[in-house]
């Protein structure tokens, strides 16, 4: 049953079961001090089961360590300096989320004056504790361990339903804030939440493989699987119901705005309402892609050439949800719906000597490899998994960058070496796994000086931490076995390919698939 709790404050207390901020940080700090994930997710149940209807999102938010604002304006100089702490604990996650609603919307002239004097009215009513965990969830240094992934653990805890159930109605329901209040209402409630035309999904990811064969193995298992091209683009879904479209980014930001030429793609399809996944790509003359940070500067901007939208999947069409279909019977719908030039090339097949000449085909036309797709799989919204194997001739890990090392000689004054970290999918840490200063032009060392002194947290030396925030693309030849590192591997001839705006920090590859590259290692593991 939902929690029906009052929000009243008595003598610092409050009353009939509601969550003060300071619950959440004691939920926080007990997170952080286990490694165990029944305590992690019992802890986090514990709070989330006394939430009442109208603090569960936030409550669900917090305890996850990210507020429900996308952007509030406050970044870490703007919070270098705080009030002297309150004495007393009185604020509810309520009031914390309402004055950081206010404070987001500030805008225009005398907007900095009254953020700074938001700033000072919300965190002199905190604690010194609640302080310092408000600073960490505003700046990402919130370092609890609490991966949406066991925030779900402890909402299907609390409410007393299927883990499974919570997981789907999140993936389609955007995040699990989003369902947080449905769960309270059983099993049944959340089987309701389906795909809805016109609101983004978590997009289904890739995992990875060294080569062809070991792809088609974990794929495929012997079986024909689909191989399509694997496009240097922006990811994009693309909604239609009647006139109205949304093209949104894996990261469910609504671009539509500054893509028409992908919405006027749409409107020309044959179809009064459907869902497709795809890529947004700059192509040349010649149909070659254009740099990756071309395309990404033109969906980032909305000015320049037009891209090009290639879909690979449809999840929805004519009032049809194709989520549990096969792969092939959504691969006869795509083909039904999209003319070829807009389809992502592919072949079906059981050969590697095929797929091989695929690839080499692919790489040829200047994309960057191939994805090997099972053809009975369903479409799994927000989930990596075998059913999808990506391929790359060049290794290519996606990390976060931990740290940086001020350059020296030419280097000097430039921030060059990066502490690159993978993600611990247990504790949701990023675990440092080498560094590199290679692949560095003067242009990006000019570039990332200037982004990372902005994420800066503090100094060890010559060595300036930041908050683990910017994702980048880095290129390896192989990973070996190392005690110098928490990660107990090091990558070898490691060097930056490009930097992942488009990419958030949850998607990164975890120590698991790095280690899946040691020889004799399991290959591809997510």
């Amino acid at each position: 049953m939902r929690p029906t709790a009052s929000n009243l404050v008595v003598g610092g207390l409050l009353l009939d079961g509601g969550v003060l901020l300071a619950d959440v940080v004691a939920t926080s700090t007990t997170v952080a001090a286990t490694r165990s994930r029944k305590a992690k997710v019992a802890a986090i149940a514990e709070l989330l089961g006394r939430a009442a209807p109208d603090e569960l999102e936030t409550a669900t938010a917090y305890v996850g360590g990210a507020l429900r604002q996308r952007r509030t304006g406050l970044g870490w100089r703007g919070l270098a300096e705080l009030p002297a702490p309150a004495d007393a604990s009185t604020l509810t996650v309520v009031e914390v989320h309402e004055d950081f609603d206010r404070i987001a919307a500030l805008s225009g002239a005398g907007s900095q004056a009254a953020r700074a004097a938001a700033v000072e009215e919300l965190f002199g009513r905190a604690t010194a504790e609640e302080q310092r965990w408000l600073r960490g969830v505003v700046t990402g240094e919130v370092r609890q361990g609490a991966l949406d992934s066991l925030v779900q653990e402890g909402l299907a805890l609390a409410a007393g339903v299927p883990l499974a159930a919570v997981r789907r109605a999140a993936m389609l329901g955007g995040s699990t804030v989003a369902v947080a209040r449905t769960a309270f209402d059983g099993v049944e409630a959340l089987g309701e939440v389906g795909l809805e035309v016109l609101r983004p999904v978590l997009p289904m990811l890739a995992s990875s493989a060294p080569d062809v064969p070991a792809a088609l193995a974990k794929a495929g298992a012997g079986s024909p699987v689909a191989v399509d091209q694997k496009l240097d683009g922006i990811r994009i879904q693309v909604h239609r119901a009647g006139a109205e479209v949304v093209v949104a980014t894996r990261s469910l930001e609504d671009i539509t705005a500054r893509l028409p030429e992908v919405v006027e793609v749409a409107r020309s399809l044959p179809a009064s309402s459907f869902v497709l996944d795809g890529e947004a790509l700059l192509v040349d003359e010649a149909g070659r892609p254009r740099p990756f940070q071309e395309t990404a500067s033109r969906t980032a901007m909305g000015e320049g050439l037009a891209v090009t939208p290639y879909f690979f999947d449809v999840l929805h069409l004519d009032g049809e949800d194709l989520l549990d279909s096969p792969a092939s019977a959504r691969a006869e719908a795509l083909e039904r719906l999209v003319p070829a030039p807009y389809r992502v090339p592919r072949v079906v097949t059981a050969s590697a000597d095929e797929a091989g000449a695929f690839l080499r085909d692919t790489l040829g036309s200047g994309h960057e490899g191939v994805v090997v797709k099972n053809l009975d799989a369903p479409y799994d919204a927000g989930r990596r998994g075998a059913s999808w194997v990506k391929v790359k001739p060049v290794h290519t890990l996606d990390l976060v960058v931990l740290a940086v090392e001020w350059g020296s000689g030419r280097r000097r004054g430039w921030l060059s070496n990066l502490h690159l970290g993978a993600r611990d999918p247990e504790t949701g840490e990023a675990v440092m796994l080498g560094k590199t200063f290679k692949g560095l032009t003067d242009e990006t060392l000019r570039w990332q000086t200037e982004r990372f002194l902005e994420l800066e947290t503090h100094r060890d030396g010559h060595v300036v931490h930041v908050r683990p925030e910017q994702v980048v693309e880095i290129a390896f030849d192989g990973v070996q076995r190392s005690t110098r590192y928490p990660g107990g591997v090091a990558l070898r001839f490691a060097r930056v390919l490009r930097y992942r705006d488009d990419k958030p920090v949850s998607e990164i590859d975890t120590i698991g698939t790095v280690q899946s590259f040691l020889p004799g290692a399991v290959t591809g593991a997510p």
